[in-house]
């Protein structure tokens, strides 16, 4: 079963830094990843549902690798090159996540960093195409060696602001994402329908739900209500 979207009661998790995804949680861009992985399955004699399962939160090519198994790796990545470049023209239905805007805003003066498994062209697109302004700091695609659900980003993320993982809470929607977030030793917070099957420690419908303050000593406090 997956865990409830609304907490009985707020639920309040004390952190130094927050790290967010974009895709699903920031920015609602499934419109845009529907049109162009179903294509490529088509294209790959896959079926369109099963791929859907596999591709949110994980860099083109580790999805890839994961559908076409005995495919060369050099294949994928070219694949992956050509469809990043699809994704950061094809920007028609990108929209922020509800709440979105308002919980960045929120989030000026607190140590955050966008982590995601887009290339710095296709975020820029499309927290473009959502209105929302791309954090300073932000480890993307070209950051990495490895895609969720590794932990290398998030590890990444938490060193670029000088906290401990221990002390960061991640947003994250997809399955491997909040994997990526676990591993790293970090609390989770689930964005969306995705989420809640993936056992995060709190689940939202959306942004709306969660309030960002600061707490004594630097601190901050993400409250889920």
């Amino acid at each position: 079963m997956p865990a409830t979207t609304v907490p009985a009661v707020p639920t309040v998790l004390t952190a130094r830094a927050l790290l967010l995804d974009m895709d699903g949680t920031l920015v609602n861009s499934d419109a845009v990843v529907e049109r162009i992985w179903r294509r490529w399955a088509e294209q790959h004699g896959l079926d369109g549902d099963e791929v859907m399962k596999v591709v949110h939160g994980r860099q083109g090519y580790a999805s890839m690798a994961l559908l076409l198994p005995d495919r060369p790796m050099e294949q994928n990545h070219a694949d992956n090159a050509r469809m990043l470049a699809e994704e950061t023209a094809e920007v028609e239905g990108v929209v922020p996540i509800a709440g979105a805007p308002e919980f960045l805003a929120s989030l000026r003066g607190v140590p955050h960093a966008l982590v995601t498994s887009a290339d710095l062209a296709l975020a820029t697109a499309r927290m473009g195409a959502a209105g929302l302004e791309l954090p300073e700091v932000r480890v993307t695609a070209e950051s990495v060696g490895a895609s969720k659900p590794d932990p290398e980003g998030f590890l990444k993320g938490a060193a670029e602001l000088g906290v401990a993982p221990a002390d960061c809470v991640v947003f994250e929607d997809s399955g491997a994402g909040i994997e990526a977030g676990r591993s790293a030793g970090m609390r989770v917070v689930g964005v969306g329908p995705r989420a809640g099957f993936h056992e995060p420690d709190v689940v939202v419908a959306d942004l709306r739900q969660v309030r960002v303050e600061g707490a004594e000593g630097g601190g901050i406090r993400v409250i889920v209500a």
